[in-house]
């Protein structure tokens, strides 16, 4: 008769430790039903859930794990597992999983400890957690320092709506990004990004500029405001604004973008999402102009913006075409999977505010950058601590595979 076992093995990591456990157990012709290891600072912790097929050999495998434990300095503790909980936790598998990512300049056992307690109160169990930031030194500090660590959890949530709400309690009142979002097929096969382009991939909102071009800048502020307000909507809002904007002669505009500063981490972003394959857009409610600049110099894929209307080489205060709206980013969104030829889960939206909602929605993950309040509160996944190469950590990305040599 079969028996089950699991073997915990820890202490000091060194070569060959894995070969010499589990070839005590090759003599035996033991099954591995399930198999895990973590190494930090040196010191390992290694799980072997075993099959013996004949339970007789468990008294020699017990002596003989425990005498190389012992030649090796390691701690061996063997567990004997009874059928039933065995079939329990292969029973569990089918569990919907979830993965956390905190995301902040430094980590600190408060913020761990506040995020894990929202997880055991929701009855979700941590099954890993993975590190995806490099080694911080403690003598020569980071000029820019960034940590981040992925948690994967496995459950049904007990209320999904007050965790995000908790999540975001807890990253408001300790300075750490908190997003979460389901473990599925598609998180490790996404292949397109689109940005919002104002407030996201730079560090300005074009309109503004352009009003003080024109020395409208107080006009444009107070429509700005009533829109926000709720007074008047974006598309009406927008075309008052952009009537503003008569009269700026068109070579005044061609200098413009090159004095947009790009937001922290839009190059490095770019550079290593296009090394790794993805296709990248801008859907933005500000102007074309702008977004031709930024998708030559980031090498971007698309670009969908607001065309200004100019005659006589001077700027009529009109746009031509459809005004890009949060709808309308949408459906170019909808639009740019199907030319892809990708569902829209392979996806992922990136913007600031209310009109990027629309895509940020309908995106397989949709994150809030720098986001404003209401924004925040309706994505699952939010960058506000550090740069826009945060979104690398939320896809997974470790430190090592991220590109150095930016653009």
């Amino acid at each position: 008769m079969s028996e089950v076992i699991l073997i915990s093995i820890t202490g000091k990591d060194r070569k060959g430790l894995n070969e010499r456990f589990t070839n005590i157990l090759a003599q035996h012709s033991v099954n591995i039903l399930d198999i895990g290891q973590s190494v930090i600072h040196e010191h390992i912790s290694l799980g072997i859930l075993a099959e013996i097929p004949n339970s007789k050999d468990f008294s020699s495998i017990f002596k003989d794990m425990l005498f190389e434990g012992h030649n090796m300095g390691l701690k061996v503790d063997i567990e004997s597992i009874s059928p039933d909980a065995y079939e329990k936790w292969v029973h569990a598998q089918g569990k919907e999983r979830r993965i956390i990512t905190l995301l902040g300049r430094t980590l600190s056992a408060q913020q761990i400890s506040a995020v894990s307690s929202v997880i055991a109160e929701n009855q979700l169990n941590i099954d890993g957690i993975t590190r995806l930031t490099g080694r911080i030194s403690l003598k020569t500090p980071q000029k820019n320092p960034r940590a981040c660590v992925q948690m994967a959890v496995s459950g049904n949530p007990v209320n999904i709506l007050d965790m995000r709400k908790r999540f975001m309690e807890i990253s408001q009142e300790t300075g750490i990004d908190i997003s979460f979002h389901v473990d599925n097929i598609y998180r490790k096969n996404r292949k397109l990004v689109v940005f919002d382009m104002d407030s996201t991939l730079i560090q300005a909102e074009v309109i503004v500029e352009l009003a003080k071009l024109a020395g409208v800048g107080e006009q444009v502020d107070h429509i700005t405001e009533s829109a926000m307000r709720g007074e008047i909507d974006f598309k009406e809002s927008f075309r008052q604004r952009v009537a503003l904007l008569k009269g700026i002669p068109e070579e005044q505009l061609q200098g413009l973008p090159k004095k947009l500063p790009l937001t922290d981490g839009a190059d490095l972003v770019a550079k290593t999402l296009k090394g790794l394959g993805y296709k990248l857009g801008i859907l933005s409610g500000g102007f074309s102009f702008v977004g031709e600049y930024l998708k030559d110099q980031l090498g971007f894929d698309y670009v969908y913006a607001n065309e200004l209307d100019i005659k006589d080489g001077v700027v009529t205060g009109e746009v031509v075409g459809e005004i890009v709206d949060g709808e309308k980013k949408a459906q170019l969104l909808r639009h740019l999977a199907q030319k892809e030829k990708i569902s829209l889960e392979q996806t992922i939206a990136v913007g600031d505010g209310a009109n990027d909602l629309p895509m940020i929605g309908i995106a397989g993950l949709g994150v809030a950058f720098n986001a404003k309040p209401i924004v925040r509160q309706e994505a699952s996944n939010a960058i506000s601590s550090v740069g826009l190469d945060g979104l690398l950590y939320l896809l997974g990305i470790h430190d090592r595979e991220i590109t150095e040599d930016v653009i």
